[in-house]
Formats: C-alpha cells, sequence, structure tokens
C-alpha cells in the first residue's frame, strides 16, 4: 500500500506478536491455557491469532490492489508472492534436515499463501456482490462436505481428529510422512480445510472494500461494520449450537463466522482509536512488528531450530541445548512457578524481537516477501 494504514499496521503487528509469543513458550509442559489452543472444540485467545492474520490479509489486498487491473504485470507479482511465501514455510518445514522424504507440506504460512492467491485473484476479477456469495458458498459447501458426504473407508460423515473427511484428503492427497508430525495421521493446515479459511480472508476484502466507500461518514462505516461483525459471531455461535462447532484444527464455517465477525470488530475499534480519533503514540511497538511482519515470524522459526542444533552440558552435565540450556541457566532460577517463568521466556522473546525490529523500522529496513 502507498499510503500506509496506522490501524491495519497496528493489528498486523499485535497478530504477529501474539503469534510469536504463543509459538515460543519457555516450556511446553507449562503453559497457561488461553495461550493454549482448545483441545478441539472451542475457541481460546490462542485459536483467534491465525484467523485474525488472515482476516488483515483480506483487508490489505483490498487497500493494495484497489486500482490494479487483472493484467500479466499485476497476477505475476500475485503469483510470485504467493510462491515465495509458500517456498518459506516449506524451507520452515525442511531445516534442518531438508529430508524431502518426510517434509511436512502445509503450514502455516503455506496456508496464508493459498489464501492470498485465491483473494487477490477473487478481488481482481469480481465484484464485492459476488466475493459476498463465494464467501456464503464456500461455508456452506464445507459444511455439507463435512457433515454430509461419507468418508471412504470408514463410514459416516464425523468430526473427530483422525476420520473427517479432511483427514482422509491429507493422508490421501499429501501421504501420511507429509502431514503434522504432531498428530502425525492429520494436519491442522491441511487441503480441504484452507478451503473455509479462504473465507477469513474474503471477510477481510470486504471489510477494507467497504471502510474505503466515500459515500458515508467515517461513523457511519464504522457503527455498520462493528454490527456486521456482531452479526457473524452470533451466526458462528448458531452455527455451533446447531452442531457444526467452532473448532480451529478443522477450521469449521463457524469458527470462519465467529473469527471473522470478531476480526471486524477488532478493527473497527482500532480504527476509530488511531486512525479517526489520533491516539497513536502508543502504537509504534506493534507498527514495528506489523511492517516486517512475514520476516519477523519466520525468523522466530527459524533461529529457534538453529539453537537446538547447538548442544552443551548443563551443571548437571547432561546434554542439552542451546535453547534449553539458555531457558534453564538465564530465566528458570528467577521464577518460583514454571508457568511464569514459561511465560516471562516467551515475553523476553517478543521484547527482543520488537528492540530488533525498532532499530529496522528506524534505519527504513521494510523486507518485503
Amino acid at each position: 500500500m502507498k499510503q500506509r494504514l496506522l490501524s491495519l499496521d497496528t493489528f498486523r503487528g499485535l497478530t504477529v506478536a501474539m503469534m510469536i509469543l504463543v509459538n515460543n513458550p519457555g516450556d511446553w509442559g507449562h503453559i497457561y491455557w488461553p495461550l493454549e489452543h482448545a483441545a478441539w472444540d472451542g475457541c481460546t485467545p490462542t485459536d483467534l491469532v491465525f484467523p485474525f492474520f488472515l482476516f488483515i490479509v483480506g483487508v490489505s489486498i483490498s487497500y493494495a490492489f484497489k486500482d490494479k487491473q487483472p493484467d500479466s504485470k499485476t497476477l505475476l507479482k500475485i503469483l510470485e508472492r504467493s510462491l515465495k511465501l509458500f517456498g518459506l514455510g516449506l524451507f520452515l518445514s525442511l531445516f534442518p534436515k531438508f529430508d524431502i522424504s518426510v517434509v511436512r507440506i502445509m503450514g502455516v504460512l503455506q496456508r496464508i499463501s493459498l489464501v492470498f492467491f485465491f483473494c487477490s485473484i477473487l478481488f481482481l476479477y469480481t465484484k464485492p456482490r459476488t466475493q459476498i456469495g463465494v464467501l456464503a458458498g464456500i461455508l456452506i459447501l464445507y459444511y455439507i462436505l463435512m457433515t454430509m458426504v461419507p468418508v471412504p473407508g470408514i463410514g459416516a460423515a464425523n468430526l473427530y481428529a483422525e476420520t473427517n473427511l479432511g483427514a482422509y484428503f491429507d493422508r490421501m492427497i499429501l501421504g501420511i510422512p507429509h502431514l503434522y508430525k504432531a498428530v502425525k495421521v492429520w494436519d491442522p493446515e491441511g487441503l480441504l480445510s484452507s478451503l473455509p479459511a479462504i473465507g477469513n480472508g474474503i471477510a477481510g476484502m470486504l471489510a477494507g472494500y467497504y471502510m474505503q466507500n466515500r459515500d458515508q461518514e467515517v461513523s457511519k462505516k464504522l457503527l455498520n461494520l462493528c454490527l456486521i461483525g456482531c452479526m457473524g459471531m452470533l451466526v458462528g455461535w448458531a452455527w455451533d449450537s446447531a452442531g457444526f462447532p467452532i473448532n480451529k484444527s478443522l477450521w469449521t464455517s463457524s469458527y470462519v463466522c465467529w473469527t471473522a465477525g470478531m476480526a471486524t470488530c477488532f478493527w473497527v475499534g482500532l480504527y476509530w482509536l488511531i486512525d479517526v480519533k489520533g491516539h497513536q503514540r502508543w502504537t509504534k511497538p506493534f507498527v514495528v512488528y506489523g511492517v516486517n511482519a512475514i520476516t519477523v515470524f519466520f525468523l522466530s522459526g527459524l533461529i529457534p531450530r538453529i539453537l537446538r542444533m547447538i548442544k552443551l552440558q548443563n551443571a548437571e552435565g547432561e546434554e542439552v541445548n542451546l535453547q534449553v540450556w539458555l531457558y534453564k541457566s538465564w530465566i528458570t532460577p528467577w521464577f518460583d512457578s514454571p508457568y511464569n517463568a514459561s511465560l516471562a521466556g516467551a515475553i523476553i522473546l517478543v521484547s527482543l524481537w520488537c528492540g530488533i525490529l525498532w532499530i529496522m523500522h528506524n534505519k527504513k529496513i521494510f523486507v518485503k516477501v
């Protein structure tokens, strides 16, 4: 975007900082519940982070491409950026062993790349009315697939972790060696569940498009968007109550409605506070995250892998990796509670990255992917 929207950069920065916080606890065995994903059905604050980012992707598309035409140059840039994002995610999956036979194919960056690609094409070639239809169609189609279509080799449609239709597609198309290693036989960022994830991006595009409407006063636009966001949350809650539960791992249609509605309301609040009322002094720690979001997310995933490759001996003579050694030596001695120590480790990491990004921002170093 030629003209930065401060509320959007702040929103993106808050989201990425939260991503790093929840992805890097000092100790995975001691995490406060708001910083964990729901075990299956339900939605914790952590479960809001990824769909919020996809919503922001959609809003950014509506601003960045508002004057673009679907010519070969624009389409090539979209394809190039999508491939870069997917490639960065694949690199993280490969590093450090680079064993293609067991590499996880899907992941966070890979899903972002797919959502960016399909939403960008949709934005360039269709009008908002069509986009609303596509959004509704995706959510209804996914509901039908997951709740009505029998699962080959298993039986009736179901929403269990290992036997739902999405898990079947992951095993059949990607193969078990290429799935998320923690669960082995399905992938939380799998192929079929990437379809409704596009819905979060479309919701962001529609919100961004409406915000740019010059025929209405800002206050009226914000009020209407807030009402739409509340309606989305209500639909998500109702769908959950009707038997299609809010579930991040399955990325259910109710989850899309719930998180997209909440993201809309959250952005409306930030827009009013920052861009309308001008309360901007507090935003810089988040803006520095927001303008280099993909860079810091990628590096925050890469560097821990490097630290785990370096082996040291602790005070008891045991061999541990450098990441564990730093945590046990410099953080845990200061805390009686292992939960507080684990949280402190994550906060320190977020703060360190904030300092690095602050310097980059001051030097006008913005890494574009």
